[in-house]
C-alpha cells in the first residue's frame, strides 16, 4: 500500500529561491570558498607563528583545490544521503553502504588531489602509486569526517522537515476534525432537528410516557457523546457505534413504523479505530433518501473484517444512484465530500469509499479503513 499523503510545506522566499538548482550550486560554491579561505588563513597564521612563512599562492592552491573538489562532490553526497537514507528499518545495510561509498569516494578524491598537488609544484618524481596511497591514507580520516558530517547534516535536515510536515499535517487534520464536529453539531442542533425531536417528545407524553422518557434520555446521551471525544481524530468502532445508536434510537422513536434499522457488527472489529464522527453523515444521508421516497425506510449497517481491513456498509431502500458518477454525488452532498476528504487525509490510498446501487435497489455505501487497534 502507498504511504499516507503528505502535505506540502509552505515555502518562504528563501525556500522558493533554493528550489533553483543553479542557486543551490552557487551556494555550495560560496560555502566551500569560505571554508577554503578560512583554512588558508589558519595555515598562513600557523606558518608565521612557526617562523616558516609559506607563499600565499601555494597555500591558496593547497586549500582551495581540495575545497573545490569537495564542492564538486557535495551534490553527489547529498543525493546519496537522500536516495539511501538511514532509518530504523534499514540502518545496518545502509550504514555499511555509506561506509563503503565514503571510503571509495574520499580515496578517489584524495588520490586526484595528490596528482593536482604534485603537478602544481612540478614534483613529478614523487608521482608514484605508493606515495599516492600514502597520501590517501594520511588524509583519509579527515576527509571521511567531512563526508559523514554532510551525511548527518542532510539527515538532520530531512528529519526536521519530516517533523515539520507531521506538525502541519496534524494541525490541518485537527482543523478538519473541528470543522467536521461543527458540521455535525450544526446538523444535530439544527432547529428542525430539535423542533421535530421535541415535538415528538411532546406528542409521546400524552400516549407513551416511557417512550418520551427514553427519547429524552437518548437525546441527552447523543449530545453528550457528540462532545465527549472532541479533539480525537480516531475512536474505536465501539465508541462510534454507541454514538450512532443514540442517533438511530432518536430517529426510530420519531418515525416509529416508518423507519426500520438493522445493525450487525462483528465483535472482532469493535476495537478497530475509525475516524471520529465518520458514520453519522453517511447514515443520515441514507435515511433521508430512504424515508423521502418510501413509505417505510429501511437502513442496514454492517461491519466486518475484510482482507486485513475493516469494511463498513450502509444500505438503504431509497432510489439509489441516478448516475454512476461518485464525483457528482460528492458534489451534491457536502457530507459525503467531507467524509472523502477526511479519509484521504487520514489514510491516503489505504482506504475505500464507494457508492453503488444495491442488487435489490437502494444505495450501498462501502467504507474500508486499515484495521488498526
Amino acid at each position: 500500500m502507498d504511504s499516507m499523503l503528505e502535505f506540502p510545506m509552505p515555502l518562504s522566499k528563501t525556500g522558493q529561491l533554493l528550489q533553483s538548482r543553479l542557486v543551490r550550486y552557487a551556494l555550495i560554491f560560496v560555502v566551500w570558498t569560505l571554508v577554503g579561505l578560512f583554512f588558508t588563513s589558519q595555515v598562513l597564521f600557523n606558518s608565521i607563528y612557526m617562523e616558516k612563512r609559506m607563499p600565499l599562492g601555494n597555500v591558496l592552491f593547497m586549500q582551495m583545490s581540495i575545497c573545490y573538489l569537495w564542492a564538486l562532490t557535495t551534490p553527489l553526497v547529498l543525493w546519496l544521503a537522500r536516495k539511501y537514507r538511514i532509518d530504523r528499518a534499514n540502518w545496518p545495510r545502509r550504514t555499511l553502504l555509506h561506509v563503503v561509498v565514503s571510503v571509495l569516494l574520499v580515496g578517489s578524491m584524495s588520490g586526484l588531489h595528490y596528482v593536482l598537488f604534485i603537478g602544481y609544484f612540478r614534483k613529478t618524481e614523487y608521482l608514484t602509486p605508493f606515495r599516492d596511497l600514502q597520501y590517501i591514507l594520511f588524509n583519509l580520516d579527515r576527509q571521511l569526517c567531512i563526508y559523514w558530517l554532510m551525511l548527518l547534516s542532510s539527515h538532520a535536515l530531512n528529519y526536521y522537515q519530516s517533523y515539520r510536515r507531521g506538525e502541519l499535517r496534524a494541525s490541518r487534520l485537527q482543523t478538519q476534525l473541528a470543522q467536521a464536529q461543527l458540521e455535525a453539531l450544526k446538523m444535530q442542533l439544527h432547529p428542525h432537528f430539535l423542533f421535530n425531536t421535541l415535538h415528538s417528545i411532546s406528542a409521546l407524553l400524552n400516549r407513551d410516557t416511557e417512550a418520551a422518557r427514553r427519547m429524552i434520555t437518548r437525546l441527552g446521551d447523543f449530545l453528550r457523546l457528540t462532545l465527549e471525544n472532541a479533539g480525537a481524530q480516531e475512536v474505536t468502532l465501539q465508541e462510534e457505534m454507541e454514538f450512532l445508536n443514540g442517533y438511530l434510537e432518536i430517529e426510530r422513536i420519531r418515525f416509529r413504523d416508518r423507519l426500520t434499522t438493522r445493525v450487525e457488527v462483528d465483535p472482532s472489529v469493535l476495537g478497530v479505530r475509525v475516524p471520529n464522527l465518520i458514520l453519522q453523515p453517511i447514515v443520515e444521508n441514507a435515511m433521508r433518501h430512504a424515508i423521502a421516497t418510501q413509505h417505510e425506510g429501511r437502513i442496514e449497517i454492517t461491519a466486518f473484517p475484510s482482507n486485513g481491513c475493516l469494511r463498513i456498509q450502509v444500505k438503504d431502500n431509497g432510489p439509489g444512484l441516478t448516475d454512476d458518477s461518485f464525483t457528482n454525488q460528492c458534489g451534491k452532498h457536502v457530507g459525503l465530500a467531507n467524509t472523502k476528504a477526511r479519509l484521504e487525509r487520514l489514510y491516503g490510498s489505504e482506504h475505500l469509499l464507494e457508492l453503488t446501487n444495491g442488487p435489490g435497489g437502494g444505495l450501498v455505501v462501502t467504507l474500508e479503513v486499515p484495521r488498526k487497534s
